[in-house]
């Protein structure tokens, strides 16, 4: 039986697809763990949010992750430690412009 160009063992190939190094994964699946140490971990309660800030590092790098917590409800960013210097500066000037602009009245 001839095999058509892309196909293989019965599975069909795109040309320009390869095999993940990292085995087959079907979509909707979880991705597999990856090992993070966790360097340092912080919590502030603010109004009625918790905010966890926790530095993490993993093969790939360091990285610092900031969960919001509002009743159980959870929302995740994740900033490389490459990025902090400038996330760190752009939250100085947002306090620096809350604390020196007027409240509108309501």
């Amino acid at each position: 039986m001839d095999r058509q160009p892309g196909a293989f063992s019965g599975n069909i190939m795109i040309s320009n697809e390869r095999p993940s190094p990292y085995g087959r994964r079907l979509y909707g699946q979880p991705k597999p763990p990856v090992n993070e140490d966790t360097l340092k971990s912080e919590k502030i309660q603010i109004e009625r949010k918790t905010f966890l800030f926790t530095l993490k590092e993993n093969p790939r790098g360091r990285f610092l992750r900031i969960t919001e917590d509002v009743g159980g409800r959870r929302d995740t960013i994740i900033i490389p430690s490459t990025g902090l210097e400038d996330f760190k500066k752009l939250i100085d000037e947002m306090v620096k412009a809350s604390s020196e602009l007027p409240q509108k009245a309501q």
